[in-house]
């Protein structure tokens, strides 16, 4: 596992941190671990739904449609010399 110093961090934001922790029972360390892994873990979790929601969307907007199988694209694609 990696470790990281974060510098220069405001007085008020170290103590609010160290009552949050102490709310949550967990060690200074142990809460920033926590907002680290959740936040991190959100994000991808946001991209992930949007992904979705967009594929979503592109899957109804061409619901109905001849599609081409991508085979013979590629195959098309490859004569041509791409």
């Amino acid at each position: 596992m990696a470790t990281i110093n974060v510098r220069l961090l405001a007085d008020d934001v170290v103590r609010d941190l160290k009552l949050r922790a102490a709310r949550n029972n967990r060690s200074l360390e142990g809460e920033v671990r926590h907002i680290l892994v959740d936040t991190v873990r959100d994000d991808l979790s946001a991209k992930r739904n949007a992904f979705l929601a967009r594929t979503a969307e592109l899957r109804c907007a061409s619901e109905g449609r001849a599609q081409t199988p991508s085979e013979l694209l590629i195959r098309e694609d490859r004569d041509h010399g791409h």
